[in-house]
């Protein structure tokens, strides 16, 4: 039952009578619905759509805190400020609060908020405490570990900040997305995707039986180009694919490799979107 450290995650608080209205009509989640001790995934976009911050974002006293990574802090306090104008809140990266997933039942004894990871039911918890008021028995390593065989990508990792929309990235597929809320940064682009279907490349899971390559490499299937491998650990990981390329390779029965390493792709078992006919659902 592990608890680890994640020294590579950090808090921005987002505090005030405004908190609420502000958040709603900037990130592509509904903040207004976020319950106590949940957790969400939600994103902050560039006007074109595309994911500048990706994030858990859940409640505090007056407001709300996010999740994010540890070199973004900086700049999402900075950008969410941007979008301030007139409104009654504090935006503040906060370093005296460390960050800790538990994951297989984990529990600690130690005063800490313990928020339910909403992305995936079997990735766990956050714990948000004071530096050093609990220990952990599993490293950062073996988090990711977790979090890759369940197929649940992370941005930084598994894709680039500023280039991937949401869809592919698989927020719409993980609840980081909510089409209903009316506008935010970059909705109409998101929408469009949604509604005309027009989202051809995806995180897909991928399984390497002969060990990973190294993130980046080109996905080959004969002399074309389907994608690029993502994020791994182990035999397990994520990859950018092309649909329609991985469709067409598959119905030409050519094998996927990368660096000279065969691979399998396949839809993360808890998303639904639409594969190509001759792929499949992996295993995790």
């Amino acid at each position: 039952m592990p608890i680890a450290l994640l020294p590579d995650r950090a808090l921005v608080t987002v505090t005030g009578p405004d908190a609420t209205s502000l958040l709603q009509g900037v990130l592509t989640c509904n903040v207004e619905t976020i319950d106590e001790g949940e957790a969400r995934l939600g994103a902050l976009l560039t006007p074109q759509g595309k994911i500048l911050f990706d994030f858990l974002i859940s409640r505090v006293a007056d407001g709300f805190r996010l999740d994010v990574a540890a070199d973004k802090a900086a700049d999402l306090a900075k950008r969410l400020t941007l979008y301030k104008l007139r409104a009654q809140v504090e935006i503040a990266a906060d370093p005296t609060i460390a960050v800790a997933a538990a994951w297989d039942g984990a529990t600690t004894a130690a005063e800490t908020a313990r928020i339910a990871d909403g992305r995936h039911p079997d990735l766990g918890a956050r714990l948000y405490a004071a530096e050093g008021a609990f220990s952990a028995d599993a490293s950062e390593a073996d988090y990711h570990a977790h979090r890759l065989a369940l197929a649940v990508p992370e941005g930084g990792r598994d894709f680039a900040y500023g280039d991937a929309f949401p869809h592919e990235a698989l927020m719409d597929q993980l609840g980081g997305v909510d089409f209903r809320k009316g506008c935010y940064v970059g909705q109409e682009v998101v929408s469009r995707m949604q509604h005309r279907g027009t989202a051809r490349t995806r995180l897909l899971a991928a399984e390497y039986p002969q060990g990973a390559p190294a993130p980046g490499s080109e996905i080959q299937a004969g002399q074309k180009v389907v994608g690029r491998t993502s994020g791994a650990a182990g035999s397990r990981g994520l990859a950018m694919v092309r649909l329609d390329r991985l469709g067409d390779a598959l119905a030409a029965g050519e094998v996927l490799a990368a660096e000279g390493k065969p691979l399998a792709v396949g839809r993360p078992a808890y998303a639904t979107f639409a594969m190509p006919e001759s792929g499949g659902e992996a295993a995790v």
